[in-house]
């Protein structure tokens, strides 16, 4: 065996000596080992600082290369996913660390860490499989701990009820998933996605194959019909997690959902272009008008990342280099937005115990800049011009629009001045509603305006620079 071919997993090996590192120094941190005046000791800094050099290290994209007889294959574009998805796991550890400092989680750091570790490792080899059987380890390896994650407060706002209810719905969905992937074994004979399409003719069995592996992805991306545990889970699970779940796993399956389809099903292009339409309109309308109707902000912002979901798909259905490009450049700046509304709803709720929109009236009053910065991050989701989000829209749209999708584009543009609603309701409430008792002026902790930083940095960066698109474009692939 060539075991220089391990050499070619840079960013897996990295990531797995964090863990390792982190695994170690949990056993000589924790609180029944090492206590400062008999409380426990929170440590950020080490999970930080490990974090930001394995994301320095693997930033920059290497050749194409395969390892393990063709199973594992690394390209420059699935190694920028791989930071992106690094960077924003970075941002989750530091929004953590003021709700990892309440008694009842402190003690519990180290796990925290390791699950949220070992979910971007699944991540990693998912993003990277050139196998069936690659794929679904990487996707299970991301899907279990993150049912740990889910129920970590699982003595608080229903984390065991979301955990219980994820873990039950990934199992399902893996089910389906599975079936699929065994009913096109069963077809050609092979797993390896290069292998594959020389052996699909559109028959019946391959179209209910490709079914069933689209909805079980399709249950891992909560887009509509599949996503009825979506609101459920994102209300009950810690907010740090809530935010992981809501762009760093939904942005990695819908980049592996794309790479599959063009890699692997290219012959049936036709069949999986007509139910991504569907399933796209639907996705995008129902989850907006949902959206409308949320006074909880978790429920809403759960509906508002199926929504999203929604509009990434639009570069999966052009199937292009252009779509590509587009999808990965929306997930970026997706994650930042994203990530800077869930660190203000997660320092708020660690103050008022609750989530509903009441408790951001009179929001600017009292913290002017923490409104201001949650003001930006919801007009870049909402799509508002100068803002990074605009162009992530305009992108996404000019990649479906010229693979020939008209109609669908309209419709998605319609559903965008929809989404202004919801997204213009919270600006209301922390700008123009009243309340007779607003949360009181606070100061955040130096981690928590380090992760706002970091977001708000990269929402307005993005939307100046052309040349991460463009760097992006260079590497992506698409249909020939």
């Amino acid at each position: 065996m060539d075991y220089s071919q391990f050499l070619i997993l840079k960013e897996e090996l990295s990531l797995i000596a964090v863990i390792v590192i982190l695994f170690v120094a949990d056993l000589f941190m924790s609180p029944d080992a090492h206590k400062k005046d008999g409380n426990p000791r929170l440590n950020t800094m080490l999970p930080v600082v490990l974090l930001t050099i394995h994301t320095l290290i693997t930033i920059i994209p290497g050749p194409a290369a395969d390892a393990f007889g063709g199973m594992y294959h690394n390209a420059p574009i699935q190694s920028i996913v791989k930071s992106i998805l690094s960077v924003g796991t970075l941002i989750v550890f530091l929004m953590a660390h003021e709700w990892l400092k309440r008694p009842d989680t402190v003690i519990k750091q180290g796990e925290f860490y390791m699950l949220t570790l070992s979910t971007l490792l699944g991540m990693y080899f998912m993003i990277s499989a050139g196998h069936f059987l690659m794929f679904f380890i990487g996707l299970e390896t991301a899907s279990i701990p993150m049912a740990a994650l889910v129920a970590f407060d699982k003595y608080r706002h229903h984390s065991a009820e979301a955990g219980a209810k994820y873990i039950l719905t990934a199992l399902f969905s893996s089910g389906l998933l599975l079936y699929g992937i065994s009913l096109i074994y069963g077809t050609v004979g092979t797993l390896y996605f290069d292998d594959i399409p020389a052996h699909l003719d559109g028959s019946a069995l391959q179209i209910m194959a490709f079914v069933f592996f689209f909805s079980g992805m399709g249950f891992k991306l909560s887009l509509v019909p599949f996503h009825l545990w979506t609101a459920d889970v994102y209300e009950g699970a810690p907010s740090v997690v809530t935010a992981y779940l809501s762009v760093i796993s939904k942005g990695s399956a819908a980049f592996v959902l794309m790479t599959i389809l063009i890699k692997t099903f290219a012959p049936m292009v036709d069949q999986w272009q007509e139910i991504l339409y569907w399933v796209i309109i639907a996705s995008i309308t129902l989850a907006n008008l949902f959206a409308l109707r949320q006074e909880n902000l978790k429920r809403l912002m759960a509906f508002s990342s199926i929504s999203q979901a929604g509009y990434i798909m639009l570069g999966v259905i052009a199937g292009t280099q252009q779509g590509m490009a587009s999808l990965v450049y929306y997930v970026l700046i997706y994650m930042f937005a994203n990530l800077s509304v869930f660190a203000v709803i997660t320092i708020i709720a660690l103050r008022a115990q609750r989530f509903t929109l009441e408790e951001y009236n009179g929001l600017y009053s009292t913290n002017p800049k923490l409104a201001f910065l949650m003001t930006l991050a919801l007009f870049s989701l909402a799509g508002i011009p100068p803002f990074a989000g605009f162009f992530s829209k305009f992108f996404i749209f000019a990649a479906a629009f010229q693979g020939g999708f008209h109609l669908l584009v309209f419709i998605a543009l319609v559903n965008t001045i929809i989404s202004l609603y919801y997204y213009l309701k919270i600006v209301k409430s922390m700008y123009i509603n009243k309340s007779d008792e607003p949360i009181a002026t606070f100061r955040s902790d130096n981690y928590t305006r380090a992760s706002l930083v970091i977001c708000t940095l990269g929402i307005i960066v993005l939307s100046l620079a052309s040349v991460v698109y463009q760097s992006i474009d260079k590497f992506s692939f698409g249909l020939n």
